[in-house]
């Protein structure tokens, strides 16, 4: 496994860097008192908090063959070898990890500047480290390997276990949580207040927080159903859809960009974005959705809108990262294919088959054999082709069919294009002519008049509106009406297996492997038609309820969105080396009810946030922090930064310029300016430039807005680049997330959040009389609860001596406060 790899895969496989192995060992007595007192105080709780959740004795799997908990087992380090040269930090691979120059660790976010110091002066030390108490036992390696792995089993019905508080639970899935509470002896947290659980469930369901007149019909309505009709109302709003259809993009590489070369745009990429949209607010069953992206342009179908549905789902092949300035075609062809094996077994699957490529898998029972028999269903089918511009090619791009109506109002739009093509070329004749005219009068003068000064200006003003029109028919000619087109695949002509690339080079090839499945989950042998790439077959065994993956893998995710951390922490890799559940009954029930109950979306995520479990607060106590202190037995919610994107629209919906969107076309492409490179005779292909943004991109939500992988995100999408947006030439089920100054500094600097801040405080101004009455209503629809007596006094000190920007600076002061930003 590559570098890249091992850092998006789990905490334990991140945290096998974190080796702290010697070439230099030194006694324990041989270190001084500061030396020692530096370590006990410095680096030990910094090894405890990130560290021995996976890798000292107490832990039931520990990572890597790796404890950090025994200065013998530190010295002895992991599986990947010495990771420290004590004396020489800058050699040691635990300091690039933690500063993040190779690997990333921990995954959850980067350390704070000061432990990593430390670390660096513990090490220049020679690692002084006292813990030579008890004999060192030998590690445990991980629990089920091969076949036996636990994500390689059929998913189980398990009974309700018994609870001894049988009326803390209010769905089946609480009593599985509270059953694993009651084991380790710890009871559940108190319920989050109305006003807690309300903004938690509409920004975990939407991404924006709730409405003042939301919060107060809930908290109006006492009754226990007003918790299951604000999850309703919320699950039917088109929000949901928008906030969670990023979450897919993410594992998709989603971008509106064709690779990372020239800025080339991907015209037809929102088309997907908008169906995926769609296919979350529609609740498609899952197993639908799973043949749709691998094979909608084999489905059958009734009805048009079912097969333009159908073509566009398939832009999940290609509509990552794909590498088209290459001039080894044969290269291309098998980059693209392995990108579709990858992104289809991480995103459907949580396994890493592209470690397989040129070996077989070093941790997990996949074989060389298996990468390039799914890698076969793929090698059925052309995602590129050759654009005649040199080394470039493009993703191919599939015309979707219309209806007469459709048709018609194409070849409306298409006249009126005509028409206007006809007009400006007239203007540029005319323009044309007279510039030419003035031209022969100023050359014919033999002495300079008055009227000479008005002619020249008259000349240049023309032909600056010529070269203007000449950019505009160009652009006009380029993007004439035409039949629409998504994304996607085409059919090869006659589909075969894939053979072997030795060591990746398509020109060194070994045995063909014949399409098939992964073996250690299904002996199956695919019955391929004669003539077919055999995707369809491929999707009917990825959304089989007999394939013990991918029910796990989607269940684990959702519950990761909602709880900050996954039953299974390694959300994107459910292999050998990956973490074990915390609670595996309860992944197989819940995987088990999704598959009942129609591979319904909705259906799994309203039972967890109707559960107790998902009610609990996110309170400190010292008895559960100290038993579990990664909550990984979920004592209590976890508490966890807001996205970027639904800070971001947050920040749109309570300052009031939130605008609602239907979709359509994120790159600005209507403006001249947006667009180079569209003479055909150009040696680059069309390019986009993003000089010009539509005004309303500023009050739509971010999902709508350009998502580009060559640079960072531009215009109002520049806060993405601050508050981890996933990165779209990555396939990412979980993002990381870190705490650095630079997200404090633009909090407070930025001048798109001063601009938020001045909106919001021209909100709550006009919607009260009275200082209090707007206070109230600020900390309503920010914070979404009441004011607090100390807070009012506070606020009304702040106002009296702050002159007339008081409430611009209290509203700024509001939104980049920690409980603005945070999801309790």
């Amino acid at each position: 496994m590559g570098e890249k790899t091992i850092k998006n895969t789990s905490v334990g496989l991140v945290l096998l860097t974190v080796c702290f192995t010697a070439s230099i060992v030194r006694s324990a007595d041989s270190f001084s008192d500061d030396q020692l007192s530096f370590f006990e105080t410095r680096i030990r709780p910094v090894l405890i908090e990130h560290c021995y959740e996976c890798h000292s004795q107490e832990t039931k799997q520990v990572k890597g063959g790796l404890r950090l908990d025994h200065r013998a087992a530190v010295l002895r380090g992991g599986d990947r070898g010495p990771a420290i040269v004590p004396g020489e930090p800058d050699q040691s691979l635990v300091i690039q990890a933690v500063r993040h120059e190779s690997l990333e660790m921990p995954p959850q976010g980067k350390l704070p500047a000061g432990v990593i110091a430390d670390l660096v002066k513990w090490i220049e030390m020679g690692a002084p480290d006292p813990r030579v108490g008890d004999a060192l036992v030998e590690p445990v390696a991980s629990s089920q390997t091969g076949d036996q792995h636990w994500a390689f089993q059929p998913v189980r019905e398990f009974q309700r276990p018994p609870v001894m508080d049988v009326s803390w639970p209010t769905e089946e899935l609480d009593f599985f949580v509270l059953n694993r509470l009651e084991q380790e002896g710890l009871s559940p947290s108190s319920d989050a207040d109305r006003y807690t659980w309300l903004r938690r469930v509409s920004f975990d369901l939407t991404g924006l927080p709730p409405t003042v007149s939301e919060i107060r019909e809930f908290l109006g309505d006492p009754s226990e159903s007003a918790f299951q009709r604000v999850v309703d109302r919320l699950l039917s709003s088109r929000a949901f859809g928008e906030c969670w259809a990023r979450h897919w993009l993410d594992l998709v590489g989603y971008a509106d960009q064709i690779g990372t070369s020239n800025d080339i745009f991907a015209e037809h990429a929102w088309r997907y974005r908008d169906y995926v949209i769609d296919a979350l607010n529609s609740d498609k069953p899952f197993d639908r959705f799973v043949r749709e992206q691998i094979a909608g342009d084999l489905l059958p179908y009734e009805a048009l809108a079912e097969r333009v549905t159908n073509l566009t789902a398939v832009g999940f092949l290609v509509l990552g990262d794909l590498e088209i300035v290459e001039a080894d075609k044969a290269k291309l062809r098998v980059d693209a294919i392995d990108q579709q094996v990858v992104k289809t077994s991480k995103a459907f699957l949580g396994m890493t088959l592209g470690c397989a490529r040129c070996h077989d898998h070093k941790f997990d029972p996949i074989s060389q054999d298996d990468y390039y028999a799914i890698g076969g269903f793929f090698n059925g089918v052309d995602s590129v082709y050759e654009t005649g511009q040199g080394v470039w090619s493009d993703v191919i791009a599939n015309e979707l069919p219309e209806s007469e109506t459709q048709v018609l109002e194409r070849e409306r739009r298409a006249q009126l294009h005509e028409e206007r093509i006809v007009a400006l070329k007239d203007e540029r004749d005319q323009a044309t002519a007279r510039k030419t005219q003035i031209d022969k009068s100023l050359k014919n003068k033999k002495e300079k008049v008055p009227t000479s000064e008005e002619l020249t200006k008259e000349r240049d003003q023309l032909a600056g509106r010529i070269g203007k029109l000449n950019q505009e028919i160009a652009h006009a000619e380029f993007f004439k009406p035409s039949i629409p087109k998504v994304y996607g695949v085409q059919e090869v002509e006659k589909p075969a297996n894939m053979r072997i690339t030795i060591r990746a080079n398509p020109r060194a090839l070994g045995e063909e492997v014949s399409r098939g499945f992964l073996q250690t989950v299904s002996a199956e042998v695919p019955k391929i038609p004669a003539g077919s790439s055999g995707r369809r077959q491929l999707a009917d065994w990825i959304a089989s309820r007999e394939n013990p993956l991918t029910a796990r893998v989607v269940v684990n995710r959702i519950w990761q969105k909602l709880f900050g951390a996954g039953l299974v922490k390694s959300v994107d890799y459910f292999g050998v080396r990956g973490d074990l559940p915390s609670h595996p009954e309860l992944l197989d029930h819940l995987a088990l009810r999704f598959m009942t109950d129609g591979w319904s979306q909705k259906e799994v995520i309203r039972s967890l946030v109707l559960s107790r479990t998902y009610r609990m607060s996110s309170r400190h106590d010292d008895h559960g922090q100290e038993v579990d202190l990664a909550n990984r037995w979920l004592w209590r919610m976890n508490r966890r930064r807001l996205d970027a994107e639904s800070l971001r629209d947050g920040l749109l919906a309570v300052s009031g310029r939130l605008q609602a969107s239907s979709g359509g076309p994120s790159l600005p492409l209507e403006f001249p300016e947006n667009v180079a490179n569209i003479n055909p005779k150009n040696v680059n292909p069309p390019s986009f430039r993003l000089d010009k943004w539509r005004p309303e991109h500023e009050f739509q939500r971010t999902i709508y807005l350009p998502i580009i992988r060559s640079a960072p995100q531009r215009g109002p999408g520049v806060l993405l680049n601050v508050f981890d947006f996933a990165q779209p030439a990555e396939f990412v089920g979980q993002r990381s997330v870190t705490a650095v100054p630079t997200q404090a500094l633009f909090l407070m600097n930025s001048p798109i959040v001063k601009k938020h801040a001045s909106n919001l405080a021209a909100r709550i101004q006009a919607g009260g009389v009275q200082d209090i009455e707007r206070l109230e209503l600020l900390w309503m629809c920010t914070l979404n609860r009441p004011i607090t007596n100390q807070e009012k006094q506070d606020a009304e000190a702040f106002l009296a001596q702050a002159g007339e920007s008081g409430w611009t600076e209290l509203c700024h002061a509001v939104l980049v406060s920690n409980e603005f930003l945070m999801r309790l």
